[in-house]
């Protein structure tokens, strides 16, 4: 099969059957996390969101897109406002171009989320120093766009830090990139100086560390998360005992939400003669490797947080080689391990947390 050389599907399964399989979810998913770009992907994927129960997205889609998913998706789908990450003017884009973007987003196609991205990678596109306002979650420029999307009613979701094994090997020079642990400071000042509902995204970037999320949660009510970039979730989640993570997940339950992380554009339609530069594009080349590469993200979380299933994931990891090139190649695969969580508290996982009612909503840092 074409789609499994891709590493969507290594195992070969039938995506639909296996929807059929694991049948209606607990209640209709609410996917807080994913970036749909591109009118016949959107297509694509709404078949595949739409088989494994999912009845909203929320979407961080391109701004100049935003009008052929809506067309496409219509109700489905709730747009998240992001900084233009292809500007020619890079500068302008993450400063008064967010600004604008913002307004647009929340004027023109009704967003309630905006996402701040302040992974470790902004120290390789910008000067620390010199983009400090930018850089760093708490910077000036960072205020300035929290300042607009408070007096705006939007909730606020934040990506600032990326796996263990990252850290363990792209960012190794911590000099450069800090250690994991201080990428957290700026969020928890941001978060008690926009009391707004925060949704730290990726599990808040440390699903490694449940006990470590547990602090941030005690420290802040106010503080979510979100379940979504599905390879990672995948891997470290399955290796936490079952018990540990239950524990975890009931203690905090309506404060974890559904996330996928799919990324979808028209380039996964068509073959490529050469490597593609948009983001994940080169994953697909065909309706049908779209269809399992969207599938195999709800087939894998489904999997994971619903049944008792034992077995190495149909997604292909490349951090395992990453970490391990002696042990592991570009089509190796994580040993997933399901859960098996009740019923009551998929219903919060999957609907009810972000259905819930935002914390307070006005004020900001004074």
């Amino acid at each position: 099969m074409q789609a499994a050389n891709r590493g969507a599907n290594l195992l070969g399964l039938d995506y639909r059957a296996e929807a059929s399989r694991l049948g209606p979810p607990a209640v209709p998913i609410i996917d807080i996390h994913a970036h749909i770009n591109g009118a016949g992907a959107s297509r694509v994927y709404l078949e595949a969101a739409r088989l494994f129960g999912v009845e909203r997205v929320h979407t961080q889609t391109r701004l100049a897109e935003a009008p052929r998913v809506r067309e496409v998706l219509g109700d489905f789908a709730r747009f998240v406002a992001i900084p233009n990450f292809g500007a020619p003017d890079r500068a302008r884009a993450w400063r008064a171009g967010f600004l604008d973007d913002i307004r647009t987003f929340h004027r023109e196609f009704g967003a309630r989320i905006v996402k701040f991205w302040c992974a470790p990678r902004m120290r390789e596109m910008f000067d620390p120093e010199r983009d400090a306002d930018i850089v760093n979650l708490d910077g000036a420029a960072r205020r300035e766009a929290a300042d607009l999307a408070m007096s705006l009613g939007m909730s606020f979701m934040a990506h600032v830090a990326d796996p263990d094994t990252w850290f363990g090997t792209r960012y190794r020079d911590a000099s450069r990139f800090l250690p994991k642990r201080e990428h957290y400071a700026p969020l928890e000042r941001m978060v008690d100086w926009y009391p707004a509902r925060w949704i730290a995204a990726h599990m808040g970037g440390w699903p490694e560390d449940l006990a470590f999320l547990s602090g941030l949660l005690e420290r802040h009510p106010n503080l979510h998360l979100d379940t979504s970039a599905t390879k990672w979730m995948v891997r470290e989640l399955s290796a936490h005992p079952r018990e540990e993570f239950l524990a975890f997940m009931s203690r905090w339950q309506g404060r974890v939400l559904f996330g996928s992380d799919i990324v979808t554009t028209d380039e996964h339609l068509t073959p490529k003669p050469e490597p593609s530069k948009t983001f994940a594009a080169d994953l697909a080349a065909s309706p049908a490797e779209a269809f399992e590469l969207y599938a195999s993200r709800y087939w894998a979380l489904r999997t994971l947080l619903e049944t008792t299933f034992d077995g190495p994931s149909p997604i292909a990891d490349p951090d395992l080689a990453m970490v391990d090139p002696s042990r592991f190649g570009p089509a190796s695969a994580p040993r997933l391990r399901g859960k098996s969580l009740p019923k009551d508290l998929l219903v919060w996982i999957y609907r009810s947390a972000a259905e819930r009612s935002d914390p307070a909503s006005t004020g900001a840092r004074g």
